[in-house]
């Protein structure tokens, strides 16, 4: 690994397993958190306004889509079929934790998939789970290894048929925070 990628690159670090099952929501959740944590501020898919960075470090059993940080994002991505997708609406980490996150009463989110609305769970980690991330990651800020939770309003959904799709989704915490993204996605 070069001394960029260890910089700014991404992950790979070793972490202790999660407390949960990893196709759980709690377990897609937190891995979904890693996945953020362990791909520095560069090419992080958080902060991506095109889509460039959304295959980077993604899981072989599910694929997943980022939010912003607080902004709107157009993405234009390909997708594996046969993959899920997992995202999140809106969502807070929160470290270093010692118990389950506070839940955010007047956070919402919406979805629609080519053009039809889908509901959206909450989804939160009680139990913290480990975070080892890239330098300067947008999770933690750290590399080094970190009791975290999440809690967010989510959604997996089943793999979508090969084909153009779009995923437009937002969220925020009721207080003036808010995410909207739009991707345009190509299932091959």
């Amino acid at each position: 690994m070069s001394m960029f990628s260890r910089l700014f690159g991404g992950g790979g670090r070793s972490v202790a397993p999660l407390p949960y099952p990893p196709m759980s929501p709690e377990g897609l959740a937190a891995r979904w958190v890693r996945w953020v944590a362990g791909i520095g501020p560069v090419r992080n898919p958080v902060g991506d306004d095109s889509g460039l960075y959304a295959d980077i470090n993604q899981p072989d059993d599910v694929w997943f889509l980022a939010g912003t940080f607080g902004d709107n994002a157009e993405r234009s991505c390909p997708v594996p079929a046969g993959r899920p997708l997992f995202f999140p609406a809106f969502n807070m980490w929160h470290w270093p934790a010692q118990g389950p996150p506070s839940s955010m009463p007047h956070a919402f989110g919406t979805l629609l998939v080519d053009g039809r609305p889908y509901e959206l769970d909450v989804i939160a980690t009680p139990i913290p789970f480990e975070v080892a991330g890239a330098a300067l990651n947008p999770v933690t800020r750290t590399k080094a290894r970190i009791p975290t939770t999440v809690w967010g309003i989510w959604r997996k959904l089943d793999p979508l048929p090969p084909g153009p799709h779009v995923v437009q989704f937002s969220g925020g915490d009721g207080h003036g925070f808010t995410v909207n993204v739009t991707y345009h996605l190509m299932v091959a």
